[in-house]
């Protein structure tokens, strides 16, 4: 599988010890989302309501929107769920309440779940990405980049435990085929 050159994330993430942990969980949700976007971002153009009229992870997998402006679970195509994804993402993340930016505020007693939401809806556009438009991946060249941003989302949300194991499902043998690489 291709994936990138790149310095072990693990290696990277022994910093934690150093760190905040809440400063880690902080910095790498922006990060995510900064990958995520741009990764969808290329694909657009292949994800319409037309041809993903729901957000899936192949035909076992189907993911509803629900948010604070709706209330019911809805069935939207996947270009509407990343797009509700998105903006609910930069919301949470703009919300001094939730992400507090000065130094001594602390964080909410419900950042965890939160934090929890974020990863796991995030995971979905990758799903959907992997499980829909690898084909078109592989034909834009970002095959490697894809991998190596999946690689490094899954290290993280294992390392930390914010997706449960039954939520990984739709990549499950992906997950096993990227974490069982040997080290770059």
């Amino acid at each position: 599988m291709d994936v990138m050159d790149v310095m072990d994330v693990m290696d990277v993430m022994d910093v934690v010890d150093v760190m905040d942990v809440m400063v880690i969980r902080v910095i790498k949700p922006v990060d995510f989302f900064n990958q995520i976007n741009m990764l969808y971002g290329t694909i657009t153009e292949f994800c319409t309501p037309q041809d993903c009229p729901v957000m899936s992870a192949g035909p076992k997998y189907e993911y509803h929107w629900k948010d604070d402006s709706h209330k019911k679970p809805a069935r939207v195509s996947a270009p509407v769920y990343v797009d509700h994804l998105m903006s609910w993402v930069q919301s949470q993340l703009d919300n001094e309440a939730i992400f507090p930016s000065k130094i001594g505020v602390d964080f909410p007693s419900d950042f965890k779940t939160v934090i929890v939401d974020i990863f796991r809806r995030l995971f979905r556009v990758y799903a959907h990405i992997y499980t829909t438009h690898f084909p078109v991946i592989v034909s834009l060249g970002e095959e490697a980049h894809l991998n190596t941003s999946f690689k490094h989302f899954i290290l993280f949300v294992k390392e930390f435990n914010l997706i449960e194991q039954k939520e990984l499902a739709p990549l499950s043998d992906l997950i096993d085929s990227l974490l069982a690489q040997p080290k770059n």
